[in-house]
């Protein structure tokens, strides 16, 4: 980044979560992401160069060793001039969402992050005027706790995001509860997909947004934003899945290209287009905790049609939800087997404050931290370095839990037979597409106290509202059915 070069200008805002903020170009496919903090809290700029560097080095020693080559795109520290980053930041304020707005852009430090615009990727250099079409889809966690540590049955039972769903929703969070559940999404099963990725479609939250050529054209931005629009989604996506009933307009069209969409994203989610090394994790997905999630309204409008769930089909081993899975499984203890564990480090580094660094708490994240990660064994020796492997696994497992992952699809030439490019087909068109994954920043050792009591929040609240109000819907029934009387009689 030459400084006779940087003009805020050329800078639009792109979006921004919890601890960071994107800027994108708007000729080049490149972004910038600035770190966040509260107004009252000041990092030197040592600490801030720290802190991007270790993305960095986690993303490339350590997501890329799991999730492979060509998903991950680590990007690289860059300095830029203080009066361009000042000039930006009031630029980009009035486009800030107000819920986003109690933490403030790093405009001290002049460090920043510059990575590929993954809305606008083309990773095998398609023409420029051609248009793209990217899908940001937030999975979340795509298994039920399998851990024996367990010990509210809910959670063997229900996901943790649709139980967080209803905490969500109660505390205005949300406006209502998505259909959305990941269990469905990573079942392999094409139905159960549809079925997750059209409930994605019909509310957002912040776990799903679509961008055309750079640009956000469909998601949510908060709780405030409005419903979702199908029809001015499939105004936006008729040129590249033109409805092969020919309809140009009306209900029918839309449902029509939704549904494209909809196939066309399943197909690349099941398809393996990493040639790299293939996961080097085996925890399998096999027995360990249930298929489905009996709260999701797949799952329930099935029981209640006396059908049985359709079995997880199974995800292919090169896909990359199957990757992501494998990492989210690295939370081999749940929560509640794992605080007790970091409990027993944060005693020992009471006891030896100076031990942090030699535990890479705070990095380096390289190839010995990366390697520790692979010890998969439960049987605890109660030692402080068993407690710790198991640590920074969860951490490790909370970052591919919280992870999103970018879908950019470009129409086909006729004449692109020849190309090498991983390609998908629709009814009326090929695409070629590619698949990257954001937000891989390793999530912090002091959040898992926090994590904890979450933990317990939303499971507590689930029980006592909704599971609470099923059983009593289900014991009124019951009462209700002359049909069902039972009369005791002494023998």
């Amino acid at each position: 980044m030459e400084e006779g070069k940087m003009d805020e200008n050329e800078w639009g805002y792109h979006g921004e979560g919890n601890k960071s903020l994107v800027v994108a170009h708007a000729q080049r496919c490149v972004v910038l992401r600035f770190l966040k903090f509260p107004p009252n809290r000041k990092k030197t700029s040592e600490e801030i160069f720290k802190h991007l560097q270790n993305i960095v080095d986690f993303g490339k020693n350590v997501m890329k060793e799991f999730l492979g080559e060509n998903y991950v795109h680590c990007g690289e520290v860059v300095q830029l001039p203080l009066e361009f980053v000042k000039q930006l930041c009031l630029k980009i304020q009035s486009e800030r969402p107000e819920s986003r707005c109690d933490k403030d852009l790093d405009t001290l430090s002049g460090y920043a992050m510059c990575l590929p615009n993954l809305t606008r990727l083309q990773t095998y250099r398609f023409a420029e005027h051609r248009p793209i079409l990217c899908v940001e889809i937030k999975p979340k966690c795509g298994f039920i706790p399998f851990s024996s540590d367990v010990t509210h049955e809910m959670k063997h039972k229900v996901c943790r995001y649709c139980m967080h769903q209803h905490l969500k929703v109660a505390t205005g969070k949300w406006k209502q509860i998505s259909k959305y559940c990941p269990l469905d999404l990573y079942s392999g099963n094409k139905q159960r997909m549809h079925f997750a990725l059209k409930s994605l479609l019909q509310e957002a939250q912040n776990n799903l947004k679509i961008f055309k050529n750079g640009e956000l054209i469909y998601g949510c931005k908060d709780a405030r934003s409005p419903v979702a629009d199908w029809s001015e989604l499939a105004h936006h996506l008729k040129p590249f899945f033109f409805p092969s009933n020919g309809l140009a307009s009306g209900p029918h069209c839309t449902r029509a290209v939704i549904r494209e969409l909809v196939h066309v994203i399943t197909r690349v989610l099941l398809s393996g287009s990493d040639k790299g090394r293939a996961g080097t994790l085996s925890l399998g997905l096999g027995p360990q905790g249930p298929r489905v999630c009996e709260a999701s309204p797949f799952s329930r409008s099935l029981r209640c049609q006396g059908k049985n769930t359709p079995e997880r089909s199974g995800l292919p081993k090169g896909c990359l939800l199957y990757k992501t899975l494998q990492v989210q499984m690295l939370d081999l203890l749940d929560i509640e087997g794992l605080y007790p564990l970091y409990n027993r480090v944060e005693r020992y580094l009471e006891e030896f404050p100076e031990e942090r660094k030699t535990l890479q708490i705070d990095g380096p994240y390289d190839e010995a931290f990366y390697q520790k990660l692979l010890d998969l064994s439960t049987e605890d020796d109660g030692t402080v370095a068993f407690a710790l492997t198991k640590v920074q696994q969860y951490r490790v497992a909370m970052t591919a839990k919280d992870c999103s992952i970018m879908i950019a699809l470009s129409p086909c030439l006729q004449d692109a037979s020849s190309d090498q490019r991983p390609v998908v087909p629709s009814s009326r068109s090929r695409f070629a597409f590619s698949v990257s994954v954001l937000d891989l920043d390793l999530k912090p050792y002091e959040s898992i106290a926090h994590q904890y009591k979450l933990d317990g929040k939303i499971v507590n609240y689930y029980s006592k509202t909704v599971h609470a109000k099923d059983n009593a819907v289900m014991s009124t029934r019951f009462k209700e059915s002359e049909d069902c009387t039972l009369v005791l009689h002494k023998v």
